[in-house]
């Protein structure tokens, strides 16, 4: 049997403010640290041995090249080596890749081998700001296996920001058309609360928003933002718009929708989900939560027009 075989549903996992982590290795050693992606952007695991890695010119050095499984020409990255773990000849011929899903496209990531699917809450997923405080940091947060183990989740769209940009959000796709677009007042002199824990998705949403001169506020989980507009009491009317990503420390962002519908200050404010978690059960449940648009972390650059449609 897999070891991806009898996860649950994502989103019923999401609105309990839970997760399930697919846990793996990149290096063989006994004592090499345990890494952790969401099981819902992983698809299987296969052995490298039993795949051709064909070799793309000019490419990102971390970009090993691409194998075909069941006729899909799938990009492989390096993941070991940009974790700083150069595998030996023999012990390359012993990894394994990971299938992927991010925004809808399919990639492979190098790992040693997957160890066991764990079931957490968000708040037991920690941030310590040492994580984001240097520009080239890879870890977005950590969580603890049964016995205390520590396991380190990946800033993966920043790997994959690295490696293969055009996979990303252009940031300056839409800026042309925003010049003649109508921009609503309680937008345009108001400020737009976002949540979200990558840099690498907050770089782009900075970039995105002063591109419209939109004023914007990040927090880096969906937790902070709920404490934020607590605070603020009756002020909270006066905040446009709510952008939050689904997978976040502490608090997801289905439960971030929850708690802020119950907030008579904050419950007509019009929240938009911004997430790589793309599947229609995501999509519907963010929808009967009461958000008001759902849009892919690849399109964001579309997230201000989507913004000034929903708003009253």
């Amino acid at each position: 049997m897999s070891i991806l075989d009898n996860v649950d549903a994502a989103t019923n996992l999401a609105k309990n403010n839970e997760l399930q982590l697919l846990v793996f290795r990149v290096n063989h050693k006994n004592d090499s640290a345990f890494y952790a992606i969401n099981v819902f952007k992983t698809k299987e695991v296969v052995e490298v041995k039993n795949h051709f890695i064909t070799q793309i010119p000019a490419s990102h050095t971390l970009l090993e090249g691409t194998i075909i499984l069941r006729g899909v020409q799938i990009p492989i990255l390096d993941l070991p080596s940009w974790l700083g773990n150069k595998l030996s000849k023999k012990s390359l011929e012993k990894t394994n890749i990971l299938i992927c899903d991010f925004n809808g496209i399919t990639i492979g990531l190098r790992i040693m081998s997957a160890f066991r699917v764990i079931k957490k809450n968000w708040n037991e997923m920690h941030a310590p700001d040492s994580y984001r405080l240097k520009e080239d940091g890879v870890v977005m947060n950590d969580t603890r296996l049964e016995d205390g183990t520590l396991c380190l989740i990946l800033d993966y769209e920043k790997f994959l920001a690295e490696v293969i940009p055009q996979a990303m959000v252009d940031v300056s796709a839409d800026t042309a058309s925003l010049e003649h677009f109508l921009i609503p007042d309680k937008l345009k002199y108001g400020i737009v609360l976002v949540a979200e824990d990558s840099k690498t998705a907050q770089r782009h949403m900075i970039q995105i928003f002063r591109n419209a001169n939109i004023k914007m506020k990040i927090f880096d989980n969906g937790k902070k933002l709920v404490d934020y507009i607590s605070e603020l009491g009756e002020d909270a009317l006066q905040v446009p718009v709510i952008v939050t990503d689904i997978e976040m420390p502490e608090m997801s962002g289905f439960t971030v929708i929850r708690t802020l519908k119950e907030n008579p200050y904050a419950k007509d404010i019009p929240i938009i989900v911004n997430s790589s978690m793309t599947g229609q059960n995501n999509k519907r449940e963010a929808e009967s939560l009461g958000a008001r648009g759902f849009i892919d972390k690849t399109k964001s650059h579309n997230i201000i027009k989507l913004i000034a449609s929903v708003m009253d």
